[in-house]
C-alpha cells in the first residue's frame, strides 16, 4: 500500500511541474532545465528521490532503504509517472490506436 501511496505522490508533483498552470511563469523556457521541465519522464526520475526523502519522515511509508532502492524508486517514479501522465489528460483518458496503413 504504501508503494502506490509513494506512486500516486510522484504522478502528482510530476503532473504539477510539467502541466501545472501555476508554474508556468517559474518554469525554465530554454536550455538544459527548459528541456528537463517538458519532460514527465525525465521530471518524475528527480521527483522520486525527493519523494522517497520526504516520505521516510512520515506514516505513509515504513521502509529503511539504502541509495539502490534511492535508485529504483527513482526509475519507478520515472515510468509511473511518464505512463500517468500519457494516460491521463485534463480532457480525460488519452488513448490512441496506431494503425498500419494498409498499400
Amino acid at each position: 500500500m504504501s508503494l502506490l501511496f509513494f506512486i500516486l505522490a510522484c504522478f502528482g508533483l510530476t503532473q504539477i511541474l510539467v502541466y501545472g498552470s501555476i508554474l508556468e511563469p517559474l518554469r525554465p523556457k530554454k536550455g538544459l532545465l527548459g528541456e528537463l521541465f517538458k519532460c514527465p519522464m525525465c521530471v518524475g526520475f528527480h521527483v522520486g528521490y525527493i519523494i522517497a526523502i520526504l516520505m521516510c519522515g512520515s506514516n505513509l511509508y515504513n521502509i529503511n532503504f539504502n541509495f539502490i532502492d534511492l535508485f529504483l524508486l527513482s526509475c519507478l517514479s520515472s515510468g509511473t509517472s511518464y505512463v500517468l501522465c500519457s494516460l491521463f489528460t485534463d480532457f480525460g483518458i488519452n488513448i490512441k490506436i496506431n494503425k498500419k496503413e494498409s498499400e
